[in-house]
């Protein structure tokens, strides 16, 4: 009767372990989409704050270049933020931050007031909620769905990023952008709220450990934090880290800072609608999906070297190809350019992560956090030059053309890293492992 009640027992516990994780999974997605959501809002503000405030678009664009540096620099310690209070908190805290700082940007009053707002609130919230959530709930899946959990929250956050989009348009073309922005805001406090619940009852309904939330094996998280600065050291002091870091900072710039931002407002000076250049954006965040799967496919095959090159050196071509194109209705050259830069957008993302654990070994996923970093940093250079290019020159025609010419110099620096590494430790005095905390201390 004993043994037959403790087959019984880890019968559910087994049961809520997969019950849990997958609810985890579900509040993760839920929290990415709607962070995502936030990313590409930025592009549909310039024009409205431009017209209605008087403010110039650089300075506009200097809430966006906060918001996107602190997107990418805030990942790799919230990360280490949830191994110290567990998914939930994380999540909750960093959705009302995203929230207050779209609310504050609805009221905000002065450009230095929307850099506070948009920049630090919507910057950090999202930075909280986007990789570093996706990376830590995919490790805590177990070893046989990582992929598979990663794949789903990949693909959350470009529906969050694009999708969304022409939904976000109507609404800024019918009620106004404040409202737009009230209504991110309001959404953000819903999902927060329903994750708030929903990974409190997994945590009740199933296991308190790594198997709802906890990180799996990961060290305290004073050391996880002092780990992710080590690693940072370590590895900027070889040549290879440089050249993958400035790859992706040119891959932020011509994505993040320059299509997200900068799209809608060039297609407003070529007399097309907002609504119209946000549904070109979603087909571009719909093609991301079949582009990054096509991707990580290649690069399993093939020398991500190669993979990278040939995402950069058409994403070039695509670019410089585009002031060509522009026209006042969305016709078949537009959704063309929509389609190729889509399937080019986030497949830069597995081979650079490929080269990651290359050269980096047991520090790859640590290394490939910093390098985002660098995404983030040229995305805002280029979401705070592009507007000062239309501002100064009145066109922003030289912008795509030098963001082209910005992706042929990535082609060629892909092509340099090395093939295999000439050292590939991992960085010193790393953590060593202990039992995963609670997922929700």
């Amino acid at each position: 009767m004993a043994l037959s009640a403790s087959s019984s027992s880890r019968r559910q516990l087994d049961q809520g372990r997969r019950g849990c994780g997958w609810t985890v999974v579900a509040a993760a997605g839920a929290a990415i989409v709607t962070a995502g959501a936030f990313t590409t809002f930025g592009g549909l503000l310039l024009v409205p704050l431009h017209e209605e405030r008087g403010w110039s678009r650089a300075s506009i664009g200097v809430a966006f270049a906060v918001s996107m540096v602190l997107y990418g620099v805030t990942a790799p310690f919230a990360a280490a933020l949830m191994d110290r209070l567990g998914v939930r908190r994380v999540v909750v805290g960093a959705l009302l931050l995203a929230g207050g700082g779209a609310a504050g940007t609805a009221v905000a009053g002065s450009p230095a007031q929307l850099a506070a707002a948009w920049g630090l609130g919507v910057g950090l919230g999202t930075g909280a909620a986007s990789t570093a959530l996706a990376a830590s709930v995919a490790e805590r899946a177990g070893a046989g769905r990582r992929g598979l959990v990663a794949g789903l929250l990949t693909a959350a956050g470009v529906v969050g990023q694009f999708v969304f989009l022409p939904v976000l348009s109507r609404v800024v073309a019918g009620y106004g952008w404040q409202a737009a922005a009230w209504g991110l805001a309001g959404a953000a406090a819903l999902v927060a709220g329903w994750a708030l619940v929903a990974l409190r009852g997994a945590r009740a309904a199933g296991v308190s450990t790594a198997a709802c939330a906890g990180p799996p094996g990961a060290g305290s998280a004073p050391g996880v934090f002092r780990r992710a600065l080590r690693v940072l050291a370590h590895s900027a002091r070889r040549p290879v880290f440089w050249l993958l870091a400035g790859v992706f900072a040119v891959c932020g710039a011509s994505t993040n800072g320059l299509l997200w931002n900068h799209f809608t407002p060039a297609a407003h000076d070529h007399g097309m609608p907002a609504t119209s250049a946000s549904t070109l954006l979603a087909l571009v965040g719909i093609f991301n999906v079949a582009g990054t799967i096509a991707a990580g496919r290649l690069t399993d095959r093939v020398d991500p070297r190669r993979v990278l090159a040939a995402c950069f050196g058409l994403r070039a071509l695509t670019l410089v190809a585009l002031p060509l194109l522009w026209s006042p209705s969305v016709g078949v050259p537009l959704v063309a350019f929509a389609v190729v830069f889509g399937l080019l957008d986030v497949a830069t993302v597995p081979p650079t992560l490929a080269l990651c654990r290359v050269h980096f070994g047991p520090d790859a996923v640590v290394v490939f956090g910093w390098v985002n970093a660098a995404h983030q940093l040229g995305a805002g250079a280029m979401a705070h030059l592009g507007g000062l290019t239309r501002d100064t020159v009145g066109s922003y025609d030289p912008v795509w053309v030098g963001a082209g010419a910005l992706c042929a110099g990535a082609a060629v620096l892909a092509g340099a890293v090395r093939a295999t590494p000439s050292e590939a430790r991992p960085a010193p005095e790393a953590a060593p492992a202990r039992p995963a905390p609670e997922a929700d201390q």
